[in-house]
């Protein structure tokens, strides 16, 4: 998901007003006693997911904030209402690079500045992280945690291109400055929780993109970044985070199915190195209409069958009529063989500063959207799995 300016110096204003608060240490959170789960890493079955021994679908939602909160209590607080509704999978972002550092209080984890990357590991730095990941093992969620952006929102691959040299974002999956740099950063991340169960799966970017680039760039990127993630951890697994550009399957030649951003579905989800597919849906932004959603699932599906992986419905949202639009999409996505498991963009909940970010696709915990999109969609995945 591409944010908007404003949205992304809103959860940046929500993490600084967090840390103004009175700080939360693990010991002192009020959070009831979780439940964690079994202690097992993730994997896949044949077109399923396994979590704690558990083969079937799974629900879960993506929340690109959390890690930037500075108050533990609101951390646990989300991860307690995720384990209540039935949630099991959170994405969130694993980056937040800027180039020059920011006023004290703000969280950042990586600066890029002069050809030089420098990793924050302080409190303000990667420790937000490690609570996020310490929280998620107590409650029994399973991250995914992706190493970059496509866009600018904090920092992305832009901000490699600045402090680096370069004309735009293409240039970053080729340069050999950036490449060590995101490899640095990287192993950074992984070495961390290398042995963590609650981590899903590592993401190699959010919605990584190359208009204009021959085929080969951005394939032979995901190929030797996957690889080199296996290198340092094969015991989770590793995904794309791509939206599911360039597919022949089903395709009624729109743009999401065509090859001009430099994607291709099936060659890069056929590495052995990348575990599942990855999908997003945003009609409105591809200029495609709601219902035409349902058949993006079904092909998606359609490929990763042909694949022998599961794919993961990983980003869908509108900015109106939640529950009339979404609801759909879900029951087409547990239906359909070869979805595993869909993740709506995205979670929010009332925390110590207020509303998490609410970028107009938002649904927030409690409410009838919630009901509708999570409590009636998770009594869906249980029904349909009492009737196998």
């Amino acid at each position: 998901m591409k944010l908007s300016p404003l949205m992304a110096l809103a959860g940046l204003a929500s993490a600084q007003l967090a840390l103004a608060l009175p700080q939360a240490t693990p010991s002192a959170s009020a959070t009831p006693s979780p439940t964690p789960g079994d202690g097992s890493f993730a994997s896949t079955n044949g077109l399923q997911f396994v979590i704690d021994g558990e083969t079937g679908y799974f629900a879960g939602s993506n929340s690109y904030w959390i890690g930037f909160l500075t108050n533990n209590a609101d951390v646990d607080l989300v991860f307690t209402h995720m384990k209540e509704a039935g949630l099991r999978i959170l994405r969130v972002w694993g980056f937040n690079d800027v180039n020059e550092k920011p006023a004290d209080g703000t969280v950042w984890f990586q600066m890029h500045a002069d050809g030089q990357s420098t990793i924050n590991t302080g409190a303000d730095g990667l420790q937000r992280l490690d609570y996020v990941v310490q929280s998620a093992e107590k409650h029994g969620i399973k991250l995914i945690v992706n190493f970059v952006n496509y866009w600018d929102d904090y920092g992305g691959m832009n901000a490699y291109v600045q402090a680096y040299g370069g004309s735009d974002n293409t240039d970053f999956y080729a340069s050999k400055d950036m490449q060590a740099a995101y490899r640095a950063y990287i192993k950074a991340v992984v070495s961390r929780y290398l042995d963590s169960p609650a981590i899903f799966a590592w993401e190699l970017a959010n919605e990584p993109r190359c208009q204009g680039c021959a085929p080969s760039v951005l394939h032979d990127w995901i190929d030797s970044t996957s690889q080199y993630i296996k290198s340092l951890d094969s015991k989770h697994m590793t995904c794309i985070g791509d939206e599911g550009f360039g597919l022949d399957i089903g395709s009624d030649g729109s743009y999401p199915y065509g090859y001009s951003e430099g994607g291709n579905f099936t060659m890069s989800l056929a590495l052995p190195t990348i575990d599942f597919g990855t999908f997003h849906l945003y009609p409105s932004s591809w200029g495609t209409n709601n219902d035409w959603g349902n058949g993006w699932v079904a092909s998606h599906g359609a490929a990763c069958k042909a694949a022998g992986k599961p794919c993961l419905f990983e980003e869908y949202g509108v900015t109106s009529d939640h529950c009339a639009v979404e609801k759909p999409w879900q029951m087409t996505a547990l239906n359909t063989t070869g979805i595993a498991a869909d993740l709506y963009w995205q979670y929010g909940d009332q925390l110590s500063s207020g509303q998490s970010p609410n970028d107009g696709n938002t649904i927030y915990y409690g409410t009838d959207e919630f009901t509708c999109l999570v409590t009636d969609h998770i009594a869906s995945i249980g029904s349909r799995a009492t009737r196998k």
